[in-house]
């Protein structure tokens, strides 16, 4: 019980079990959607038309919830501004980049990993890395939904041709591998230890925690955690539904079809009746028996079509909370208020994913910290949002003045504005540097000099 190998074949089931979800999620938000269904008899002459019917709305609910979650940076204890050693750390790592590819892909799967690592080579600077949630999965201690029991990576190395893991223990690292397994195959892996040159087997773990940590969107109290489209893929597929329904009625209207009454078939030599017209748009049809009449069908109407579609969308806007402008491009010369109130359900969803994706993202510093030997309070560590609400820059600057005059610190002005950690501890310095100048006597530091070139008094200087 809770073996290495109890540990290796109890999680590599339960991310065998989760790959399905995953990749369908992802196939839906990549618009790989499940063809509308059609007659037998109709697929065949219409899989070109299938393949048409497919708008990717999920996609734009998924965007629309991700691009709105931005880590700019973290705090540490009761200090104002970004820590910035955990900021170099962090982009050492490239993590101002794959942090964003982390949040997408939970929203879009329902989870995303990250893995720390101390680094050999610069023990100050940790490894971290973004992994994917076909290829990771971390079990929590019985009763709790935060204490890691342990956690495993397994990927395909395609090199080799072989099933690797890696098992994440508090106290030991696991490394294996396995022949790959064939499509369709029955059964475990058949698991062996993987030695790696000048490394023990099991390697010792420096952090005594489970380095490899799950960021996840929506999650519920048994654990689980979901995706931003899994409840409105039936609305998708009514949607493709109505659209292949539509190009159908398109296709057989492209030419009206025409009738003629009182003119007599002619007859080929068999004495079967021969189709004396075929329509084109260049063709004309003429019967010299002025009995004979000619007319033609009506088109068929597409507007009950489009507004099935158009309510589907309203029923998915309304369901994700995803702004009109978004998924039926309406807005068209609004005031500020009139948008921020369509976008009001969104900014307090994406508020409310915040919280627990920003629990993962506390972990994963917290450990590169102390991958680092950081012996600070770790504890009071926390994420810096980027702000969710799109403001115009007039709007901003006024709502910021404001904030100052109720001794709002200067730091989370800017940081309100929207400056990176970078920008704001250069901003900080420079500030410091000049009330430096001012203290020692340098009144221009303050307000900087005359335009022509005078000091701050007049005189020339």
């Amino acid at each position: 019980m809770e073996s290495p190998e109890w540990w290796l074949d109890r999680l590599y089931d339960q991310l065998q079990s989760r790959t399905k979800y995953v990749e369908r999620m992802r196939s839906y938000c990549s618009g790989n959607h499940p063809l509308p269904t059609l007659p037998d008899k109709a697929r065949s002459a219409f899989q070109k038309l299938l393949r048409h019917a497919r708008s990717n709305y999920v996609g734009l609910v998924a965007d629309a919830t991700s691009e709105r979650i931005q880590v700019d940076g973290f705090r540490l204890g009761g200090v104002e501004v970004g820590d910035e050693e955990l900021w170099r750390i962090w982009q050492a790592n490239s993590m101002d980049a794959d942090s964003d590819m982390l949040i997408g892909e939970a929203v879009r799967v329902g989870r995303s990993f990250a893995l720390v690592a101390p680094n050999p080579e610069d023990p100050a600077t940790p490894l971290i890395t973004a992994e994917d949630a076909t290829q990771a999965v971390v079990a929590y201690r019985p009763g709790s939904r935060r204490v890691r029991a342990a956690g495993l990576k397994c990927w395909l190395d395609d090199w080799g041709g072989l099933l690797m893991a890696t098992l994440y223990l508090p106290d030991a690292v696991y490394k294996y591998e396995a022949p790959a397994p064939k499509s369709g195959a029955i059964g475990k892996p058949k698991w062996a230890a993987r030695q790696v040159d000048g490394e023990a087997w099991p390697a010792p773990n420096p952090l005594g925690l489970v380095s490899l940590v799950e960021l996840p969107n929506r999650p519920d109290l048994l654990g689980e955690a979901h995706s931003e489209i899994e409840d409105v893929l039936d609305i998708q597929d009514r949607i493709n539904k109505t659209l292949i329904d539509r190009l159908m009625a398109q296709e057989f209207s492209a030419f009206r079809q025409r009738w003629a009454t009182g003119y007599e078939l002619p007859e080929d030599e068999h004495g079967q009746p021969v189709e004396p017209f075929r329509s084109a748009v260049d063709r004309l049809w003429v019967a010299e028996d002025s009995a004979v009449k000619f007319g033609e069908f009506g088109a068929t109407d597409l507007t009950p079509y489009l507004k099935a579609a158009e309510a589907d969308v309203q029923h998915m806007a309304a369901r994700t909370r995803t702004p009109a402008q978004y998924l039926l491009g309406q807005l068209s010369n609004v005031s500020g208020e009139m948008l921020r109130a369509t976008e009001s359900g969104l900014v307090s969803k994406v508020r409310q994913r915040q919280r627990p994706l920003g629990e993962g993202m506390e972990e994963i510093a917290r450990l590169a910290l102390r991958a680092s030997g950081d012996t600070r309070d770790l504890e009071r560590l926390e994420v810096i949002w980027h702000n969710p609400e799109f403001r115009t820059e007039g709007e901003l600057v006024d709502a910021l003045v404001k904030m100052s005059t109720l001794g709002v610190p200067q730091e989370a002005l800017w940081e309100r504005w929207g400056a990176s950690q970078t920008e704001i501890a250069q901003w900080s310095r420079l500030r410091n540097q000049a009330a430096a100048r001012v203290m020692g006597g340098d009144m221009a530091a303050l307000y900087g000099p005359k335009p022509d070139g005078g000091g701050v008094d007049g005189d020339a200087e």
